[in-house]
């Protein structure tokens, strides 16, 4: 990775002791921000959760790209080198259809939960991969990567495993994994997330009473309206409705082409969701 321009953001977190050394041993030219934890501002205004601080920082700086890891540096959200934000669902499609191409996607298949981008299933579908998808949670990924023995899994939120070395997420082994293929395909990381194409998305939280909770699939009305939006969207979209696992909240989760349409849908479900669930 000689001449390559990298800007490392630790999020204060456990990344600041090791990520500049790991780049700099692999010839990057590197500059790492956020990487003075004090015990108290881990993850402060910095790291994957706070992206748009590395992306103004690669775009202001003329980097080739950017890594951003959290706390506890097991996720990696990427920055191309306009700022343009590279997630999970990017950084997985790269990496798969690398390792299809070189043999080495057993099964040729990727795990993706339920809340992965349309546009990565498209991606899938479109390269000959297939995409096995399972409830939220790395957990869940992991389980039937174990149980089907595939060995590339992940989150949109970056947590991503690659079971030929790991059976954790390692936002580090990511961002090699990722290098990786950006030498050997000879592509920027912008040539190679532009191969995705990302559906907008509108994520809407409704807040219901515990035993609301329970009815969320047995309510007729909330089926009458999840139809509705389905038959509008047809194939160009798609609705999720579930139930949060730890709080007492609805999610109401749309993808389209239409941003306007997705918006106006979903709100449409987050109140009937909101009236039939108290």
């Amino acid at each position: 990775f000689y001449g390559m321009k990298i800007a490392l953001d630790c999020a204060n977190g456990s990344a600041s002791e090791t990520a500049n050394e790991l780049f700099r041993r692999l010839g990057a030219e590197c500059t790492v921000i956020n990487c003075r934890p004090d015990g108290e501002n881990i993850n402060r205004n910095c790291g994957s959760t706070h992206i748009d601080v590395l992306q103004e920082y690669v775009r202001n700086n003329g980097f080739d790209l950017g890594f951003a890891f959290d706390g506890d540096a097991d996720r990696l959200l990427c920055v191309d080198s306009d700022g343009e934000l590279v997630d999970g669902d990017k950084i997985m499609a790269i990496c798969a259809k690398a390792m299809k191409e070189q043999g080495r996607l057993n099964a040729n298949t990727l795990v993706a939960t339920v809340m992965s981008n349309m546009g990565l299933f498209k991606f899938c579908e479109e390269n000959g991969i297939n995409c096995e998808k399972t409830k939220v949670g790395d957990r869940y990924v992991l389980e039937r990567m174990l149980e089907k023995g595939f060995h590339i899994g992940g989150e949109q939120s970056g947590h991503v495993i690659f079971l030929d070395h790991a059976t954790t997420g390692d936002g580090q082994l990511t961002a090699v994994q990722l290098l990786n293929v950006i030498r050997t395909t000879g592509k920027s990381l912008k040539e190679l997330a532009s191969e995705i194409e990302i559906f907008p998305q509108v994520l809407k939280n409704v807040k219901v009473s515990s035993l609301g909770k329970l009815r969320l699939f047995e309510d007729n009305d909330i089926k009458i309206a999840i139809e509705k939006a389905e038959k509008e969207l047809e194939t160009e979209g798609r609705v999720l409705v579930r139930a949060s696992g730890t709080e007492p909240l609805v999610r109401v989760m749309i993808e389209g082409k239409n941003e306007e349409q997705i918006n106006r849908l979903a709100s449409e479900i987050a109140e009937v969701v909101r009236e039939r669930l108290i």
